[in-house]
């Protein structure tokens, strides 16, 4: 135990957030435009004032504030927690800020027993999917932020770097089976560990003067069904309206999720969101034509290697033409990893551009420190093409799909 420590804590500082290298990715699609930078005197000149984004709300359904995952890759816990204080506004109830670190800890333990079982063939990190929340919420329950904040390291935001180095080395040195037949010490070790980082789950907290374990506090004040709630995808290696397994690394517990076709899932959105739904996505963030700094996805007429220089730089001065995606090129796009299966965000309302084109309103989780306060404005086409999955309460979705996929 003390040499497996000992190696982690080496390779500790050479392991980065896979979080971390996506937004330093993206930190550079951005046009001056819309930001704070001075352009110069000839960039002036061609700046066009009209054209810059003016977006007017459609639907802007209830969702607690914009928070910050910091350097974890708990994106989809984030917007997954996100989606459920809508849902309980939705019902009426009291907004709380749901402890996102405490879904985080629950798959971190379920996680490292499909690691070990799978003989480390799996992917490991803090990657997830928005099923993973429901998961944990049914066996688990839940916990308000303030009762269980995950921060027990020295600093006052996630960073897991270093306790994620430290658990993978633990799992492997499991999986290389030194002892020829596992001991039952392992997975004492493992909690061990992870608790002294993000914090020993309590059986009982107290909230609001009230005692709760995290089953009745899930029960008596979430109060969500597990079992109402909805995933899908859309690829074309499966069959239509049944389940398939979603098909991504970060789907560690083999879910199936239903598939439907690359149209029915902005249909599926637009319903959920007319009857008050808002809906978790999870979606590939990776391309050029996705600007966190701008606030604006969506998906142009040219491949970016095939746009000239001023058509870069203006990328995201205004509302521009976009392509016309078909189910095939979506297809092709995860079959030769353009699109994976990078970031969960959270879409609580629809908007309109100054030319009419919708865009869907999206709350992420890397804080206010964009143009929109830590909102995003997606186009439509831009969902049907990098959408890996979406997750949202079974009556939002259309009773014709509902029937096509016997959901009662």
């Amino acid at each position: 135990m003390k040499k497996i420590s000992i190696l982690a804590l080496c390779i500790a500082p050479l392991v980065t957030n896979a979080q971390d290298d996506l937004i330093r990715k993206i930190e550079s699609n951005h046009s001056y435009t819309t930001t704070d930078h001075k352009p110069d005197k000839e960039t002036k000149k061609k700046e066009d004032p009209n054209s810059k984004y003016k977006f007017h709300k459609l639907i802007d359904l209830e969702h607690t504030g914009v928070k910050n995952q910091a350097s974890s890759g708990t994106c989809w816990s984030y917007s997954t927690n996100s989606f459920l204080e809508s849902e309980m506004m939705r019902m009426g109830k009291e907004p709380i800020e749901l402890a996102q670190i405490f879904s985080a800890h629950c798959v971190y333990r379920e996680k490292a027993d499909n690691y070990v079982r799978m003989h480390g063939a799996v992917a490991w990190g803090d990657g997830g999917a928005c099923h993973d929340v429901i998961n944990m919420y049914a066996k688990y329950g839940a916990m308000p932020q303030e009762a269980y904040t995950g921060l027990q390291y020295g600093t006052d935001k996630n960073k897991f770097a270093e306790m994620q180095a430290i658990l993978k080395s633990m799992l492997d040195a499991v999986v290389s089976n030194p002892n020829k037949k596992l001991t039952p010490s392992w997975r004492k070790a493992y909690d061990e560990v992870l608790d002294s980082y993000l914090g020993k789950i309590p059986e009982k907290f107290k909230w609001n003067n009230r005692t709760y374990t995290p089953e009745s506090f899930a029960k008596l004040r979430v109060g969500i069904h597990p079992e109402d709630y909805v995933e899908l995808t859309s690829v074309t290696t499966a069959p239509w309206y049944k389940k398939t397994v979603l098909m991504v690394p970060d789907n560690w517990s083999f879910d199936r999720v239903y598939n439907v076709k690359m149209e029915d899932l902005t249909d599926i959105i637009d319903n959920a969101l007319n009857k008050g739904f808002t809906v978790a996505w999870a979606t590939d963030v990776s391309e050029k034509y996705f600007s966190w700094k701008n606030g604006v996805a969506y998906v142009p007429e040219k491949e970016y290697a095939d746009m000239n220089d001023s058509e870069k730089k203006y990328m995201f001065n205004g509302p521009k033409n976009e392509r016309y995606i078909t189910q095939e090129m979506r297809q092709e796009a995860f079959d030769n990893y353009t699109t994976t299966d990078d970031h969960g965000m959270h879409i609580v309302g629809l908007a309109a551009d100054q030319n009419g084109r919708r865009y869907y309103i999206v709350k992420n989780s890397w804080g206010e420190k964009n143009d929109y306060k830590g909102f995003l404005y997606v186009s439509k086409n831009y969902v049907r093409y990098k959408t890996t999955a979406i997750l949202l309460h079974k009556n939002g979705i259309p009773n014709t799909l509902r029937y096509k996929m016997n959901l009662n």
